[in-house]
């Protein structure tokens, strides 16, 4: 059987980590997407064709020659990625899944299992969501699909359960994709034309599936991957004196801890880190290799991407993309003073992310000077300088210097 991964959009609604396709988000040292391909492989699916864009990012980071890759030009939608793919899909089943899917390998041991009872018609993945405003959401008759309806309004949705965008299709649903005219959702179009005329059914994940729409969204992948780690330290790493750890820790390779560090895990700790003495690291925490801290730094539940460094602070379920600097004195807010939950500014656009806790989330090459510190909730682009003593209440974009002036300052004799 084959299956077909989507990975060409712009991922524009997870800005600011969206330098390169969503799916290419490193936990554990390895992208989202090369556990999806792995996943896969592990189910027995070995014929995998993966849709990308023209920057070829997935083809680079993956560098997996036997997997058959196309190119959409355009962001047009899932539809016409798929249609890219077309040419290539010989089987008379195929699965089509998101390069971010998180649950795959036990939704297709469900799909699987549905389909050696009738290899008729279409499956798609469904779970039960208290936000189905956010989703596709599915109007069903047990477990036959009526429709989908895209993002309904508030209050007038048809049901809660979500599309979560892993289908098996029989290959005659590509005749009805063929026939609607180029849109951002031809897919839920041609679903729901081929649901009124064949068999399209839902396969109802047990437990509430993981996807990665929103920059919090990594917070709860990071939870569910670290989950799954196992204590390992590489014989060149060096653990200073008197350094305390909980729980499951990996450290890579030639990494540093310095003296008195407290380390809870679940954490981990790539290759050729430096972490300062004095740190406190409170689990779930992951950092890709080349990291560095300062003295007397403290990090919670939080991912950060590969060549960071920090000085001293505090970092806070927050996300941070590569190659950031941080000065000294740094502080990332990731709690409301009354505890409610967070509102984030996604393209305009005032989101509760369902959060009480959210820090910062930081895209590739910022730098943060000394005494910065920012509110919950706020997103800071790639390629930004935070001046110095600046606090933060508002997004800051892409390739933006961003600082406070301080005036009429006072200094006299007694």
């Amino acid at each position: 059987m084959q299956a077909v991964i989507i990975a060409a959009g712009e991922s524009s609604r997870f800005w600011p980590l969206n330098q390169k396709h969503k799916g290419l988000t490193k936990i554990m040292g390895k992208s989202l997407i090369a556990c999806l391909v792995e996943d896969l492989k592990k189910s027995g699916i070995k014929n995998i064709i993966i849709v990308q864009s023209s920057k070829k990012d997935i083809e680079n980071d993956l560098k997996d020659d036997f997997i058959q890759y196309v190119i959409q030009k355009k962001p047009t939608g899932t539809g016409d990625a798929l249609l890219c793919a077309a040419k290539l899909i010989k089987d008379s089943h195929f699965f089509l899944i998101n390069a971010d899917e998180i649950d795959a390998k036990e939704a297709i041991s469900l799909m699987l299992a549905k389909v050696k009872k009738n290899k008729k018609g279409l499956l798609m993945l469904a779970s039960e969501t208290e936000t189905p405003w956010f989703f596709g959401v599915i109007k069903v008759k047990g477990n036959k699909v009526l429709e989908i309806v895209e993002k309904p309004k508030q209050g007038k949705e048809l049901s809660n359960l979500k599309n979560d965008n892993l289908f098996l299709m029989p290959k005659d649903f590509l005749d009805y994709l063929k026939k609607i005219p180029s849109h951002p959702f031809s897919l839920i179009y041609a679903l729901n034309i081929y649901a009124q005329k064949q068999k399209a059914e839902i396969v109802v994940f047990p437990n509430q599936t993981l996807s990665l729409k929103y920059p919090w969204n990594i917070l709860p992948i990071l939870w569910k991957k670290l989950a799954e780690l196992k204590s390992f330290k590489h014989k060149t790493a060096i653990i200073g004196k008197n350094v305390v750890i909980h729980g499951k820790v990996f450290i890579g390779s030639g990494t540093k801890i310095g003296d008195n560090t407290v380390i809870h895990g679940p954490c981990y700790i790539g290759k050729n880190c430096e972490i300062g003495a004095s740190n406190v690291f409170r689990g779930p925490v992951n950092l890709e290799d080349n990291v560095k801290t300062g003295s007397f730094f403290e990090i919670k539940s939080s991912l950060v991407q590969t060549g960071t460094h920090f000085h001293s602070g505090y970092l806070g379920d927050s996300s941070v993309g590569s190659d950031c600097r941080f000065g000294g004195g740094f502080m990332s807010a990731n709690r409301r003073i009354d505890r409610n939950h967070i509102f984030s500014s996604v393209k305009g656009d005032k989101i509760n992310s369902g959060l009480t806790y959210l820090g910062v989330c930081i895209g590739d090459r910022t730098m943060i000077s000394v005494g910065v510190k920012i509110m919950p909730g706020v997103f800071i682009g790639s390629n930004c300088v935070v001046g110095p003593a600046t606090v933060v209440f508002q997004n800051i974009n892409d390739d933006t210097i961003f600082y406070q002036e301080f005036k009429n300052i006072v200094s006299k004799k007694k």
